[in-house]
């Protein structure tokens, strides 16, 4: 029993020994490499970042001095270095955009602000055109003059709408013939208010007082016919009250 405690005591004791020098135990020792592995490839992936960086802006800043140059378009790259070109291109006043495919063929194209580009143009670069200047231009001017032709045509649809369906000369020509149709229809213009009857033909031309009398004149004619017809009446029945019965005998 002696022998086996101090057996194990001295197993104890050389366990203590090996801790203290620093002898890890093998799952340690393995999380130790990994972090070391990972600590390195980090470092690595930011100074390629940083190395990325420095040649995107000696790029950009050669493309601001070139004045014969309106735009700049890039390779196509993952979303980490297009991130930094776009942030490099803020700092620099341009303007920048994405275009194609996420992990396919998506680039970043950049312009000067004075040359910041337009609806049109950058529809195009979306639909994976390329851009041409004068077909813009010319695709421009069709445009213009088709909108332009609809107006027109709209302004001769309302004027269509606006005129008679038929012509009262054309109309009645076959019946009054063709120079009294001429005077008629000259004499019948339309009227808004009053169709194609001359207005002037509605119109009462008399005075007031000629209003008044033909009134007054058209109320005494009655009056005199209604007493007339009551003394007519008056008299027959006078004339059978006063009748007396005949005998034969």
């Amino acid at each position: 029993m002696r022998e086996i405690s101090a057996s194990l005591a001295g197993g104890m004791r050389t366990r203590e020994i090996r801790f203290k020098r620093g002898c890890l135990p093998r799952n340690a020792k393995e999380l130790t490499a990994q972090k070391v592995l990972v600590e390195r490839q980090q470092e690595r992936d930011k100074k390629k970042l940083q190395d990325f960086r420095e040649k995107a802006q000696k790029r950009i800043h050669e493309f601001i001095k070139d004045p014969s140059l309106q735009k700049y378009k890039f390779e196509a790259m993952d979303k980490v270095f297009r991130a930094i070109i776009h942030e490099v291109a803020d700092v620099a006043g341009l303007t920048s955009f994405s275009f194609g495919l996420e992990e396919q063929d998506r680039y970043v194209m950049l312009w000067k602000k004075e040359f910041a580009p337009q609806d049109d143009e950058l529809n195009a670069y979306k639909r994976g055109e390329e851009w041409d200047p004068e077909k813009a231009k010319e695709t421009a001017r069709q445009n213009e003059q088709d909108r332009l032709q609809a107006e027109e045509d709209a302004k001769l649809s309302k004027n269509q709408t606006l005129k008679p369906a038929s012509n009262y000369k054309d109309k009645y020509r076959h019946l009054i013939g063709d120079d009294a149709a001429k005077d008629a229809a000259r004499q019948t213009t339309a009227n808004r208010s009053y169709g194609f009857v001359p207005s002037e033909n509605k119109r009462d031309r008399r005075t007031v007082e000629e209003v008044l009398a033909e009134t007054r004149a058209k109320k005494k004619l009655k009056t005199e016919c209604d007493y007339s017809e009551s003394e007519n009446v008056a008299e027959g029945e006078v004339t059978i009250d006063t009748q007396v019965p005949v005998s034969d005998s």
